[in-house]
């Protein structure tokens, strides 16, 4: 059985809590892993190339000349994919990449990559994070009290609380090392991505509840 520490805002251990085993045994799969973090990338292409086929690109409408007679190629249109501002054949269109996996891949995807963080020593618990005043020198202030234990701070950091107040979204937005979400809603791919994660006690329950279900 795991158990990590749980330190204040001041950069106190204040608690120990032993992990979930059903959560924390250990087991990475890699390729539920492979699977969520190709889907999030795939739902976030916006898919907006986009090219013109003949009947599309605007004149045109006019034969250029008469069908015979004139010693030349007989043509349609000025926009004959063979003439220059023509339109495109084959070219690409508007499409959606995106698509679903089902729950179970993506929930065992999340406990692995928990697992990942697990093992690389980076996955630290917090006993709250509250703030009073939307101040950016608030929120590092707590980084830096925490320095001590989370080692070099200029690491992209995820820190999932179980709940987002005002104060700390605006406090948080101006920091480009750190993202700020919801341990409700975390993903594989968000907690891949960091280096550091960081989970408020009741934002660690939080991610518990989501496995038992």
């Amino acid at each position: 059985m795991f158990s990590l520490p749980i330190y204040n805002t001041e950069g106190k251990e204040v608690d120990k809590i032993n992990l979930d085993p059903r959560v924390f045994d250990g087991k990475i799969n890699e390729d539920v892993l492979y699977l969520t973090v190709v889907n999030y990338r795939a739902n976030q292409r916006g898919g907006l190339a986009s090219t013109k086929t003949r009947g599309e690109v605007s004149g045109g409408g006019r034969k250029p000349w008469r069908q015979k007679g004139t010693g030349r190629a007989r043509v349609g249109s000025i926009r004959s994919p063979l003439w220059k501002g023509g339109g495109v054949v084959f070219g690409p269109h508007n499409r959606d990449y995106s698509y679903s996996l089902g729950q179970k891949i993506r929930l065992s995807a999340l406990k692995s990559s928990l697992n990942v963080k697990l093992k690389e020593n980076n996955l630290f618990l917090i006993n709250e994070i509250k703030i009073d005043k939307p101040k950016t020198k608030e929120v590092v202030k707590i980084f830096l009290n925490l320095k001590d234990k989370l080692g070099d701070i200029n690491k992209f950091t995820l820190l999932l609380a179980d709940k987002m107040d005002r104060s700390l979204k605006l406090a948080s937005g101006n920091i480009a090392l750190l993202e700020t979400g919801l341990a409700k809603d975390a993903n594989a791919y968000q907690v891949l991505r960091a280096k550091k994660v960081i989970i408020t006690k009741d934002g660690l329950k939080q991610l518990i509840e989501r496995f038992k279900k």
